[in-house]
């Protein structure tokens, strides 16, 4: 109440990520998305920034990153747990740099891709210190299904006859014949067959099939006979050749992921290779290259929780920074019971309030 009687009223304050925060949402978003999707350091944005006329230090920029982390983290939970419940898992892991004193640690970033359709596709990604095979047994510990991937040991815990059924992948026994081109020219007769493989699956895309009845009897018709031709070859070659060469090692690795590199000829949303999740790491490789390593091991959880919401906004259509300026308030009174409708795949922009 003023002097003259009259009630003074002040406008509401716009949603804060944080109470009495001097930056609003927008800021937040801004700065994940920019290191996230475009692995620009801290630093570089900090330079962007103040040639905008925009002055904010390095250290409040990573205020700004950690925070978002840590505010989005319960969706990032749920993200994983939808990994585990997705009968179609593809897995892979790459290093991640962590700063320690007067070093840097060898940690690990994992990545899940899941999702039984396009249109709901879940990218996780999950830090530890090690590559032990704790991390794929945390997530995927008691889950069924299919679990592809390259032939790394570390996924052996979750591909049990109780858990799920190990997918192989064909790109990955390809580049050990094409080492071993060099030495062995022979090498390319395998080579040539796995193209016919892939010949068969652009087939089906061009068909519109990928993942139906009608996709697995086209690779039960073709690619079945295929697989035989390589298995003869393989059997042919056995012995043939020193175990130790460039393809007396290529031989050996797929004749050791032989039951796993099958599986597709059954399941039709079986892919015939894991690029897929080697293409979800490509964003970590350049973040690596362009800002060396994480500060701390929170720092590299953080960066695992708004790598998984950035990938998962793109792989969905969903522009992440209109995604991240929206949730990033919205969980403060969100129900945990419905945080569903917070999750990339899900997320709708919310209508303007009628006037």
């Amino acid at each position: 109440m003023c002097r003259c009687g009259e009630t003074i009223v002040t406008a509401p304050l716009p949603p804060q990520v944080t109470d009495g925060a001097e930056y609003g949402p927008g800021l937040h978003a801004h700065v994940a998305v920019t290191k996230c999707a475009d692995a620009v350091p801290l630093y570089r944005q900090a330079k962007q920034l103040a040639r905008a006329g925009v002055s904010v230090g390095r250290s409040t920029l990573g205020d700004l990153f950690h925070r978002s982390a840590e505010v989005l983290a319960p969706i990032h939970a749920r993200l994983l747990e939808l990994v585990a419940e997705s009968e179609h898992v593809s897995a892979d892991e790459t290093p991640q740099p962590v700063q320690e004193k007067e070093k840097c640690h060898r940690g690990y970033m994992w990545t899940f891709v899941a999702g039984d359709t396009p249109e709901k596709q879940v990218i996780a990604y999950s830090y530890s210190r090690t590559r032990s095979g704790e991390t794929p047994k945390s997530i995927l510990g008691g889950s069924e299904g299919k679990l592809q991937t390259d032939g790394y040991t570390g996924y052996n815990a979750v591909t049990t006859p109780e858990g799920r059924e190990r997918a192989g992948c064909w790109a990955h026994a390809r580049r050990y014949f094409f080492k071993a081109l060099e030495t062995a020219p022979e090498a390319g007769e395998v080579m040539d067959l796995i193209a016919e493989l892939y010949a068969v699956e652009w087939q089906a895309q061009e068909k519109g099939i990928c993942g139906t009845d009608a996709h697995r009897l086209l690779r039960d018709i073709e690619s079945r006979a295929v697989v035989a031709k390589i298995k003869a070859w393989l059997d042919g070659h056995e012995g043939a050749v020193p175990p130790k060469s460039p393809l007396g090692k290529a031989i050996a690795y797929t004749r050791g992921q032989w039951a796993s590199l099958k599986v597709f000829l059954e399941d039709p949303k079986v892919a015939v290779d894991n690029n897929v999740s080697e293409r979800a790491l490509r964003i970590v490789a350049l973040g690596r290259k362009n800002f060396l390593f994480a500060g701390n091991d929170t720092a590299a959880e953080n960066l695992a929780v708004l790598q998984s919401l950035v990938a998962t906004c793109e792989a969905n259509g969903v522009n992440p920074e209109a995604y991240l300026t929206d949730v990033l308030v919205r969980t403060r009174d969100h129900p945990q019971q419905r945080i569903d409708g917070l999750l990339p795949q899900n997320w709708q922009l919310p209508k303007p309030a009628a006037a």
